[in-house]
């Protein structure tokens, strides 16, 4: 076999990484009898099936399972090769970020600020979305870098890399007295709290069994800015990591309790590729110490 059609591979490849025909053809602009005709000639071509339909699903042959492996590595080869260009060619280099959006506005702004050059020399384009939204397009090689205050998902792809940033604990505030002590005064308010798909409103929820505390919730917030909205509305506790309380107490709030029971983490994830990128490069060379250490004192909001 000395020839290979490469576009019949590539429309295989993206079949097996979309999960379907139907969404490697919305992909690919192309209809999925384009895309089944084309893997049917790659099939002809390695005299074997690529797919079997197990159910309504397809599913890899043993062929197709080996033939996917090196696809794979070919394809996000490629895919490297053209981030490096594309990030070179430019006057202005891009450097694409992916920011979850439960994660502080303020502090993502001063990590990225830290290892961008001010000589105009790198163009920042940042995305908002959920941490497993950012981590496809990460995987799908849409963004370069993502800050994020969950690490656990990228353990799953050896090509991620990340960084801990850094932590802190988390701290109680309300425009109310309560009789009882902390934590059990806790219960005698309603609570504002992260949403469950989010790190601190799973370790919230765990903490809160763990204490044995009967709570009343009244809002889960994926935005920790629309949390601290109703807080300061009176409308019930709110929570937030300890590194804000100077700027939250300047709004009339007062601390209720704290907790390093209950941490938010902060995490940049980024390609294995990426190292080559200067501002991923300086990220790297960078500690964080300070900024965990200081930004009580400095942050003006969410």
């Amino acid at each position: 076999m000395q020839h290979l059609n490469y576009n019949h591979l590539y429309y295989f490849w993206m079949v097996q990484s979309k999960g379907s025909v139907v969404k490697a053809a919305e992909a690919l602009c192309l209809t999925p009898q384009t895309v089944t005709g084309q893997i049917r000639a790659l099939e002809d071509r390695l005299g074997g099936a690529l797919f079997k339909r197990v159910g309504r699903q397809l599913e890899p042959t043993d062929l197709g399972e080996l033939v996917f492996r090196y696809a794979d590595k070919m394809f996000n080869l490629s895919y490297e090769l053209l981030d490096i260009l594309n990030y070179r060619k430019d006057a202005a280099m891009l450097f694409e970020v992916g920011i979850a959006d439960a994660l502080s506005k303020a502090l993502s702004s001063r990590v990225l600020l830290s290892v961008l050059p001010t000589d105009g020399s790198m163009r920042l384009a940042c995305y908002e979305a959920t941490h497993e939204s950012l981590m496809a397009r990460l995987r799908e090689h849409k963004l370069d870098m993502i800050l994020s205050d969950c690490a656990g998902e990228s353990l799953k792809y050896p090509e991620i890399l990340s960084k801990k940033l850094g932590e802190c604990g988390v701290s109680f505030f309300s425009s109310k007295t309560y009789t009882k002590p902390f934590p059990a005064c806790l219960e005698e308010d309603k609570l504002l709290i992260p949403g469950k798909r989010t790190s601190l409103g799973q370790q919230l929820h765990r903490w809160f069994a763990e204490k044995n505390l009967e709570v009343r919730i009244l809002g889960e917030f994926d935005d920790a800015a629309m949390m601290k909205a109703f807080g300061f509305f009176g409308q019930g506790i709110f929570v937030a990591p300890s590194i804000y309380k100077q700027d939250i107490l300047g709004h009339g709030m007062q601390v209720i309790g704290e907790t390093r029971d209950v941490r938010e983490e902060y995490h940049v994830m980024f390609a294995e590729r990426m190292i080559q990128h200067p501002a991923v490069q300086r990220l790297l060379e960078t500690r964080f110490d300070d900024l965990f250490s200081g930004l009580d004192s400095q942050v003006q909001s969410f």
